[in-house]
Protein backbone atom coordinates (compact mmCIF):
# COMPACT_ATOMS: atom_id res chain seq x y z
CA UNK A 1 0.00 0.00 0.00
CA UNK A 2 2.82 2.25 1.04
CA UNK A 3 4.48 1.38 -1.87
CA UNK A 4 1.71 1.81 -4.17
CA UNK A 5 0.96 5.78 -2.84
CA UNK A 6 4.78 6.72 -3.03
CA UNK A 7 4.49 5.46 -7.01
CA UNK A 8 1.17 7.45 -7.30
CA UNK A 9 2.68 10.49 -5.86
CA UNK A 10 6.19 10.72 -7.25
CA UNK A 11 6.84 8.27 -10.28
CA UNK A 12 6.83 10.07 -13.81
CA UNK A 13 4.87 7.16 -15.52
CA UNK A 14 1.80 8.25 -17.59
CA UNK A 15 -0.36 6.64 -15.23
CA UNK A 16 0.93 8.23 -12.41
CA UNK A 17 0.96 11.70 -13.80
CA UNK A 18 -2.27 11.10 -14.91
CA UNK A 19 -3.65 10.40 -11.07
CA UNK A 20 -1.60 13.88 -9.83
CA UNK A 21 -3.87 15.17 -12.91
CA UNK A 22 -7.35 14.00 -11.46
CA UNK A 23 -6.29 15.62 -7.94
CA UNK A 24 -5.18 18.95 -9.64
CA UNK A 25 -8.98 18.83 -11.29
CA UNK A 26 -10.32 18.33 -7.58
CA UNK A 27 -8.57 20.93 -6.49
CA UNK A 28 -10.11 23.11 -8.93
CA UNK A 29 -13.84 21.92 -8.32
CA UNK A 30 -13.00 22.31 -4.58
CA UNK A 31 -12.14 25.88 -5.39
CA UNK A 32 -15.40 26.73 -7.30
CA UNK A 33 -17.32 24.80 -4.72
CA UNK A 34 -16.37 27.59 -1.93
CA UNK A 35 -16.89 30.24 -4.50
CA UNK A 36 -20.28 28.94 -5.34
CA UNK A 37 -21.03 27.92 -1.52
CA UNK A 38 -20.84 31.68 -0.83
CA UNK A 39 -24.40 32.38 -2.38
CA UNK A 40 -26.04 29.66 -0.34
CA UNK A 41 -24.19 31.05 3.29
CA UNK A 42 -25.53 28.29 6.35
CA UNK A 43 -27.06 25.99 4.32
CA UNK A 44 -26.98 22.30 6.24
CA UNK A 45 -25.95 20.93 2.92
CA UNK A 46 -23.20 23.28 2.62
CA UNK A 47 -21.81 22.02 5.86
CA UNK A 48 -21.43 18.40 4.88
CA UNK A 49 -19.64 18.97 1.58
CA UNK A 50 -17.27 21.24 3.25
CA UNK A 51 -16.24 18.42 5.95
CA UNK A 52 -16.06 15.69 2.60
CA UNK A 53 -14.22 18.14 1.46
CA UNK A 54 -11.89 19.03 4.21
CA UNK A 55 -11.34 14.93 4.92
CA UNK A 56 -10.51 14.49 1.22
CA UNK A 57 -7.39 17.73 1.54
CA UNK A 58 -6.24 15.89 4.68
CA UNK A 59 -6.29 12.06 3.28
CA UNK A 60 -4.27 13.62 0.25
CA UNK A 61 -1.96 15.33 2.76
CA UNK A 62 -1.05 12.09 4.58
CA UNK A 63 -0.38 10.52 1.39
CA UNK A 64 2.21 13.09 -0.08
CA UNK A 65 3.26 12.93 3.90
CA UNK A 66 3.70 8.94 3.36
CA UNK A 67 4.75 9.67 -0.38
CA UNK A 68 7.80 11.58 1.11
CA UNK A 69 8.78 9.66 3.32
CA UNK A 70 7.71 10.59 6.59
CA UNK A 71 9.95 12.99 7.06
CA UNK A 72 8.95 15.95 9.77
CA UNK A 73 10.42 18.70 7.76
CA UNK A 74 7.35 18.40 5.84
CA UNK A 75 4.78 19.72 8.04
CA UNK A 76 7.17 23.34 8.18
CA UNK A 77 6.80 23.42 4.87
CA UNK A 78 4.37 26.80 3.44
CA UNK A 79 2.17 24.33 1.57
CA UNK A 80 1.93 22.14 4.42
CA UNK A 81 0.85 24.56 6.46
CA UNK A 82 -1.76 26.14 4.12
CA UNK A 83 -3.18 22.53 3.74
CA UNK A 84 -3.80 22.32 7.52
CA UNK A 85 -5.34 25.69 8.14
CA UNK A 86 -7.89 24.98 5.15
CA UNK A 87 -8.59 21.76 6.62
CA UNK A 88 -8.96 23.48 9.87
CA UNK A 89 -11.63 26.02 8.36
CA UNK A 90 -13.07 23.32 6.52
CA UNK A 91 -14.24 21.61 10.01
CA UNK A 92 -14.54 24.60 12.06
CA UNK A 93 -18.39 25.74 13.44
CA UNK A 94 -19.70 27.44 10.60
CA UNK A 95 -22.57 29.92 12.87
CA UNK A 96 -20.42 33.05 11.63
CA UNK A 97 -17.77 31.62 9.80
CA UNK A 98 -15.05 32.12 12.53
CA UNK A 99 -12.13 30.44 10.38
CA UNK A 100 -13.74 29.93 6.89
CA UNK A 101 -11.95 32.62 5.62
CA UNK A 102 -8.71 30.11 5.53
CA UNK A 103 -10.68 28.59 2.97
CA UNK A 104 -9.09 30.97 0.81
CA UNK A 105 -5.52 29.34 0.64
CA UNK A 106 -6.87 26.16 -0.74
CA UNK A 107 -6.46 28.22 -4.51
CA UNK A 108 -2.54 27.58 -3.44
CA UNK A 109 -3.05 23.84 -3.95
CA UNK A 110 -3.42 24.46 -7.63
CA UNK A 111 0.59 25.25 -7.89
CA UNK A 112 1.75 23.56 -4.41
CA UNK A 113 4.85 22.86 -6.07
CA UNK A 114 7.22 23.07 -8.67
CA UNK A 115 6.43 19.50 -9.74
CA UNK A 116 3.00 20.86 -11.10
CA UNK A 117 4.90 23.61 -13.11
CA UNK A 118 7.53 21.18 -14.05
CA UNK A 119 4.84 18.92 -15.46
CA UNK A 120 2.99 22.06 -17.34
CA UNK A 121 6.39 22.72 -18.91
CA UNK A 122 6.84 18.86 -20.42
CA UNK A 123 2.74 18.47 -21.47
CA UNK A 124 1.88 22.24 -22.53
CA UNK A 125 3.90 23.55 -25.32
CA UNK A 126 1.65 27.04 -24.31
CA UNK A 127 2.72 26.90 -21.27
CA UNK A 128 6.79 26.18 -21.78
CA UNK A 129 6.43 29.29 -23.97
CA UNK A 130 4.83 32.08 -21.73
CA UNK A 131 5.34 30.33 -18.56
CA UNK A 132 6.30 33.89 -17.17
CA UNK A 133 3.06 35.53 -18.20
CA UNK A 134 1.13 32.39 -16.90
CA UNK A 135 2.64 32.08 -13.57
CA UNK A 136 2.27 35.79 -12.92
CA UNK A 137 -1.83 35.50 -13.91
CA UNK A 138 -1.91 33.23 -11.50
CA UNK A 139 -0.31 34.97 -9.25
CA UNK A 140 -2.63 37.81 -9.55
CA UNK A 141 -5.88 35.25 -9.54
CA UNK A 142 -4.40 33.79 -6.36
CA UNK A 143 -4.17 37.31 -4.58
CA UNK A 144 -7.97 38.79 -5.54
CA UNK A 145 -9.08 35.55 -4.88
CA UNK A 146 -7.29 35.70 -1.07
CA UNK A 147 -8.28 38.62 -0.68
CA UNK A 148 -11.68 38.45 -1.50
CA UNK A 149 -12.70 34.92 0.92
CA UNK A 150 -10.94 37.26 3.41
CA UNK A 151 -13.45 39.87 3.04
CA UNK A 152 -16.22 37.79 2.43
CA UNK A 153 -15.72 35.67 5.61
CA UNK A 154 -15.07 38.30 7.90
CA UNK A 155 -18.25 40.46 7.03
CA UNK A 156 -20.67 37.65 5.61
CA UNK A 157 -23.80 37.36 7.99
CA UNK A 158 -23.02 40.93 9.77
CA UNK A 159 -22.68 42.88 6.55
CA UNK A 160 -26.06 43.99 5.00
CA UNK A 161 -24.17 44.73 1.43
CA UNK A 162 -21.86 41.98 1.48
CA UNK A 163 -23.73 38.48 1.01
CA UNK A 164 -22.09 36.21 -1.46
CA UNK A 165 -18.84 36.03 -3.82
CA UNK A 166 -19.82 38.69 -5.95
CA UNK A 167 -20.30 41.34 -3.66
CA UNK A 168 -16.97 40.81 -1.61
CA UNK A 169 -15.04 40.87 -5.22
CA UNK A 170 -16.50 44.05 -5.70
CA UNK A 171 -15.53 45.49 -3.19
CA UNK A 172 -12.26 43.95 -2.90
CA UNK A 173 -11.64 45.07 -6.83
CA UNK A 174 -12.52 48.63 -6.57
CA UNK A 175 -10.36 49.38 -3.32
CA UNK A 176 -7.47 47.49 -4.64
CA UNK A 177 -7.44 49.61 -7.68
CA UNK A 178 -8.14 52.01 -5.82
CA UNK A 179 -11.64 53.08 -7.55
CA UNK A 180 -13.74 53.59 -4.18
CA UNK A 181 -16.60 53.72 -5.39
CA UNK A 182 -18.09 53.70 -1.79
CA UNK A 183 -21.58 52.06 -2.36
CA UNK A 184 -19.63 49.40 -0.17
CA UNK A 185 -18.27 49.76 3.10
CA UNK A 186 -16.82 47.25 5.57
CA UNK A 187 -18.63 47.38 9.08
CA UNK A 188 -17.24 47.58 12.35
CA UNK A 189 -13.09 48.64 13.76
CA UNK A 190 -11.94 45.74 12.31
CA UNK A 191 -13.82 45.95 8.51
CA UNK A 192 -12.23 49.24 8.94
CA UNK A 193 -8.59 47.40 9.42
CA UNK A 194 -9.04 45.26 6.83
CA UNK A 195 -10.04 48.11 4.36
CA UNK A 196 -6.90 49.84 4.60
CA UNK A 197 -4.70 46.74 4.49
CA UNK A 198 -6.63 45.95 1.57
CA UNK A 199 -6.12 48.99 0.33
CA UNK A 200 -2.35 49.02 0.75
CA UNK A 201 -1.98 45.57 -0.75
CA UNK A 202 -3.56 47.13 -3.74
CA UNK A 203 -1.07 50.33 -3.85
CA UNK A 204 2.12 47.47 -3.79
CA UNK A 205 1.32 44.44 -4.88
CA UNK A 206 -1.68 44.44 -7.00
CA UNK A 207 -0.45 46.84 -9.38
CA UNK A 208 2.55 45.43 -9.66
CA UNK A 209 1.01 42.07 -10.53
CA UNK A 210 -0.63 43.72 -13.23
CA UNK A 211 2.38 45.23 -14.02
CA UNK A 212 4.52 41.88 -14.16
CA UNK A 213 1.28 40.43 -16.30
CA UNK A 214 1.36 43.28 -19.23
CA UNK A 215 5.19 43.46 -19.05
CA UNK A 216 6.86 39.76 -18.12
CA UNK A 217 10.07 40.46 -16.32
CA UNK A 218 11.29 37.15 -18.55
CA UNK A 219 10.92 36.68 -22.01
CA UNK A 220 11.23 33.23 -24.24
CA UNK A 221 13.86 33.51 -26.40
CA UNK A 222 15.76 30.16 -26.75
CA UNK A 223 19.87 30.31 -26.34
CA UNK A 224 21.82 29.40 -29.52
CA UNK A 225 24.04 27.53 -27.80
CA UNK A 226 23.17 26.28 -24.65
CA UNK A 227 18.90 26.27 -24.96
CA UNK A 228 18.25 27.97 -21.95
CA UNK A 229 14.72 29.95 -23.13
CA UNK A 230 13.94 32.19 -20.49
CA UNK A 231 16.03 35.57 -19.56
CA UNK A 232 15.93 39.42 -18.50
CA UNK A 233 14.38 41.56 -21.09
CA UNK A 234 17.43 43.66 -21.24
CA UNK A 235 19.85 40.97 -21.36
CA UNK A 236 22.87 41.24 -23.56
CA UNK A 237 24.26 37.76 -22.75
CA UNK A 238 23.06 34.44 -21.50
CA UNK A 239 24.03 34.20 -18.26
CA UNK A 240 24.75 29.86 -18.45
CA UNK A 241 27.18 30.00 -21.31
CA UNK A 242 27.66 33.79 -21.58
CA UNK A 243 26.91 33.96 -25.77
CA UNK A 244 25.59 37.34 -26.92
CA UNK A 245 21.88 36.86 -27.11
CA UNK A 246 19.92 39.26 -29.75
CA UNK A 247 16.36 39.31 -27.78
CA UNK A 248 14.22 41.89 -30.04
CA UNK A 249 12.38 44.37 -28.19
CA UNK A 250 10.28 47.40 -29.15
CA UNK A 251 13.50 49.56 -30.33
CA UNK A 252 14.12 47.08 -33.13
CA UNK A 253 12.63 47.60 -36.51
Amino acid sequence: MLAKIRYLYTSHDRKAQQFRYVLLALDALSIAFFIISSFYFGHPLVENIDKILGAYIALDLAARFVAEGCERRFFLRIFTILDILVIISCFAPQEGHYLAFLRAFAITRLFRSYCVLHRLRNDVPYFKKNEDTVVNAINLIIFIFVMTEIVLQTQIGRNPHINHFIDALYFTITTLTTTGFGDITLQGTDGRVLAIITMICGVTLFLRLIRSLIRPNKVYFPCSSCGLYLHDRDAVHCKHCGITLNIPDEGHV
